[in-house]
């Protein structure tokens, strides 16, 4: 049988720790083919975004091109964008396809720099949240797709993404982490919901988290699996990269994620 392969449209991180590189090895982890397009080229390491330069729209949606035409994609994830145009001509190439989209509203990146234009959420929320099947936005991005303030709670954690799912996503994966507590909730809202709990780890190297659950998921799609399990099953592998984040030792910022942490001794 052949490997599942799974696509990633989202910005090159030049550190190695989110974006592009970090679904390629989240992908690789979880024995799922990766392929790629990317959005845009950032010049960033765990401590800051120093430059990025996004790619023409024409070039983005050649790659998509380039990899639909030949390969057989499972399901796709989508992170950073950049423009307008590029959610925009992104989500003209995905209507009506049946591939199953995880979206992942990158905004900000872990070292605070802002990765997507104020003038792009509109196009986001109106283009792209409609083609998701399972949305994983943050605190922080929630509240800034509903032009509101970050959920605190459980409740309004629900409350909002209940209102997220109204603009056309069939899952909305809340992720807390950026709440408080020992204890972090990530809630699905949809069809099947499903809440998940982990302890909070006392670790600065988080660097990739929102890429690498989102094409962990995009992951388990792929093979086969219904949307609770492949959140469930990208969730628990997580938590084990975020454990063993420390013993990379990459930077000196925030550090990525141990991505192999079941496969490097």
């Amino acid at each position: 049988m052949p490997y599942p392969i799974a696509l990633t449209i989202a910005g090159s991180d030049s550190g190695g720790g989110a974006g592009i590189q970090a679904d390629l090895k989240a992908f690789s982890a979880l024995q799922v083919y990766g392929a790629s397009v990317i959005t845009a080229i950032t010049a960033q390491n765990t401590r800051a975004v120093t430059a990025v330069q996004p790619l023409s729209p024409d070039m983005v949606v050649a790659q998509m091109d380039a990899v639909f035409d030949d390969l057989d994609v499972g399901a796709i994830k989508i992170g950073m964008l950049g423009g307008s145009d590029v959610i925009t001509a992104v989500a003209a190439r995905l209507k009506g396809t049946s591939i199953p989209i995880v979206l992942d509203p990158v905004m900000v990146a872990k070292s605070g720099d802002a990765l997507l234009p104020d003038d792009a959420v509109d196009a986001l929320r109106d283009h792209l949240l409609p083609l998701a099947t399972i949305l994983t936005p943050n605190l922080p991005e929630a509240a800034r797709l509903l032009g509101t303030h970050p959920a605190e709670t459980p409740r309004q954690m629900t409350g909002q993404a209940v209102a997220l799912r109204a603009l056309g996503p069939t899952h909305v994966l809340m992720k807390g982490g950026h709440a408080a507590g020992d204890i972090c909730v990530d809630l699905l809202v949809g069809p099947q919901p499903l809440t998940l709990t982990a302890p909070r780890h006392g670790t600065k190297n988080t660097h990739g988290t929102g890429c690498s659950l989102s094409a962990a998921i995009a992951a388990g799609l792929a093979a086969g699996l219904p949307v609770p399990q492949a959140i469930s099953r990208a969730h628990g592998w997580l938590q084990g990269a975020i454990t063993a984040a420390d013993r990379l030792g990459v930077g000196h910022g925030h550090g990525p994620v141990h991505h192999f942490h079941e496969v490097w001794e």
